[in-house]
Parts: structure tokens; C-alpha cells; sequence
């Protein structure tokens, strides 16, 4: 049986990927705070030898000087952005404030509008579209804030549960920097373990891929974001444009969380060619990702783009939102796998 399997490369192909389905959808949620500690510490192990040398801090030292600087920049970003909401709060609460005007008066110009168009009642038509309006936020009152509320229980567990993971992935990340190089030398003495090391090195220059993909794709949906809405006369349209390429990272929503409901505000205050310019610049920010996402991280890993967005599809369809990651790093673990049993079984038929 097992010479049969060795022969038959369709079928080690389907035995790795049922092994890979496996990892990602059971035991990785079990040790993802490891793994991650473990990838941190394979990226940055360069720069930690570097910190060793020339600053003759320890490993342990380094990584933690390391994840020190990540969350002071990451707080300081966080404090920017807090500071310009709270900043902008007057402003919104003041529009809120003449928001049902606004919208009083725009109902009542267009119903004005189809009533002399159509011949209809403009008066009965405004009253029902006005009364179908308040219908609408009263619900929004009595059903979605009682429905967020009752939830806080699992907004609390989400929390804690993350807080437990950057703990146990702290603790990790200094242990391992510590006994790093032990572990690696292990791996190496023992030859059974270099088709691990391969994956793990595949893995490893997937990460690195994709995290250079999603800053170069950031950064231009970002410059170009807030460029159009800058020129376009919205107010704070630069930082709404930096807000809008942040928060193109975040999967299916992106830039729409920022971009749509800015042209709906556009739109309450009868800004309807600006609220075109959002709905456009939202459009073309989402074909502009997925034309350009699996073409820098195919190329980078020297697949065919059109596998790399396939298994974004597959790993959406298998593991939810989180396919976005483990999609591509199922597809890179696989041909990485596939890639190195299929070499060793070659070296050892012919040393055979």
C-alpha cells in the first residue's frame, strides 16, 4: 500500500491536502498564538541577530524591543485617528441634528418632482415616503441597539479571547527567541525534518509576500483616496481618503466602510456629483485590488495569479472570512509539501 501511494502522485496530492484541510481547520486554531509567535520569530530572526551583535542584547531583549516599537506605532496610529473622530464629533452631532430637514426637504423636492412627472398626488406621495422614513428609524432604534446590547456577552468573550491570545503570543515569542537556534539545529540533524523545514521556509516567504502586497495595495488606494476626495472639495477628504486605504485591509467591507456611508451623508445634504465620486472611487478601489493582489503575490511566489485568487475563493467557500489568510497559505503549504515529497521520493528511487 505504501509503494502504491509513493507511485501515485494524485494521490499524494489528495492525502497532503486532506492533511493541510485538517491543520487549518482544526489544529490551527488550537496553537495559533504558537504559530504565530513562531513565524515572528523565523521573519525577524535577521534582525534580531542584528540587534545581538551590534547592541548585545539578547534575543529575548531584542523581541521584546521589537513588539514594543510594533504597539507603540500602533498606538500612536490608533490615538491619531481617535483624536480626529473626537475631533470631528461637533460637527457630525450639529449635522445629525439638521439631518431630518435635510432630508424633509430632499423627499419633498423629488416628490415634487415624480408628481408632476407621473401626475401623482406630490403631497400624498411625500407624506407616505416621509412616514415609511420614521417607520424606518424607529426600528432601527427598537430593534438594533436592544439587539447590540444583548450581545456585549460575546463582544466581552471576543475580547477576552484576543487578550488571551497577545499574552500567551508574547510569552511564546520570548521563549522561542531564547531557544530559536537550539530548535532549528535539532530540526536540521535529522534529515526526516527537512521537508518541514521547507514548508515552513515556503510559509514563511508567503507571509512576507502577502504583507508586502497588502502595504503596497494600502498605500496607493490610500494616496489615490485621498487625492480624489481632497480635489473634490470633502471635507477632511484627506483623511477620509488615508481612513478609506487602512481600511481597505479588512476583507469583503473595505473601502466601503468609509466610502459609502460618506456618499450617503453627500447625498443628505443634495451633494449628488460627490456622492457619484465616492460611489466611482469605491468601485474602482475594488477592481483595483483584485486585479493587482494576485498578480504581486503570484509573482512573488512564482505561481500563476489566477491559482493564487482561486484559492482566495476556496478558502472563503471553507473556512469563512477567514479564508482570506488561510486560502493562499493552505495552497502555498500544499505545493510546498507536494513540491518536496515528490523531489525526496525522486532522490530516493534513484539512490534506490
Amino acid at each position: 500500500m505504501l509503494e502504491k501511494v509513493k507511485k501515485s502522485k494524485i494521490l499524494i496530492l489528495f492525502l497532503l491536502t486532506g492533511a493541510v484541510y485538517f491543520f487549518l481547520e482544526y489544529i490551527t486554531p488550537l496553537v495559533a498564538p504558537a504559530l504565530t509567535a513562531m513565524l515572528f520569530v523565523t521573519i525577524f530572526g535577521p534582525t534580531l541577530q542584528k540587534l545581538q551583535k551590534r547592541l548585545h542584547l539578547h534575543r529575548q531583549v531584542g523581541a521584546v524591543l521589537l513588539l514594543s516599537v510594533a504597539v507603540v506605532l500602533l498606538a500612536l496610529l490608533v490615538w491619531v485617528l481617535f483624536s480626529w473622530i473626537v475631533g470631528s464629533l461637533p460637527g457630525w452631532i450639529s449635522s445629525l441634528e439638521n439631518l431630518e430637514q435635510e432630508i424633509s426637504v430632499i423627499v419633498h423636492n423629488v416628490c415634487e418632482t415624480v408628481g408632476e412627472t407621473m401626475g401623482v398626488d406630490s403631497v400624498y406621495l411625500e407624506e407616505t415616503v416621509l412616514t415609511r422614513i420614521r417607520e424606518g428609524f424607529d426600528y432601527f432604534q427598537l430593534e438594533t441597539f436592544p439587539g447590540v446590547l444583548s450581545q456585549s456577552l460575546t463582544y466581552a468573550r471576543a475580547v477576552a479571547s484576543l487578550g488571551g491570545f497577545l499574552i500567551v503570543f508574547l510569552i511564546a515569542t520570548v521563549l522561542l527567541a531564547k531557544d530559536y537556534d537550539a530548535i532549528m539545529n535539532r530540526l536540521l540533524d535529522r534529515e526526516e525534518y527537512h521537508v518541514l523545514l521547507e514548508i515552513i521556509c515556503g510559509i514563511i516567504r508567503y507571509i512576507a509576500t502577502y504583507v508586502r502586497a497588502q502595504i503596497i495595495i494600502m498605500s496607493c488606494i490610500a494616496t489615490v483616496a485621498a487625492l480624489v476626495l481632497g480635489i473634490s472639495g470633502i471635507r477632511q477628504g484627506v483623511l477620509w481618503g488615508i481612513l478609506a486605504g487602512l481600511m481597505d485591509a479588512l476583507p469583503f467591507v473595505g473601502t466601503g466602510i468609509v466610502l459609502v456611508p460618506l456618499a450617503i451623508a453627500q447625498l443628505f445634504v443634495g451633494d449628488y456629483v460627490r456622492a457619484v465620486v465616492c460611489v466611482v472611487l469605491y468601485t474602482g478601489c475594488a477592481f483595483f485590488r483584485e486585479f493587482l493582489e494576485p498578480r504581486l503575490i503570484g509573482r512573488r511566489l512564482g505561481v500563476s495569479p489566477i491559482a493564487v485568487l482561486l484559492s482566495l475563493y476556496v478558502g472563503i467557500q471553507l473556512f469563512g472570512i477567514w479564508g482570506i489568510v488561510k486560502g493562499p497559505m493552505g495552497f502555498v503549504i500544499i505545493y510546498q509539501a507536494y513540491q518536496s515529497v515528490v523531489r525526496r521520493l525522486s532522490v530516493d528511487e534513484k539512490a534506490g
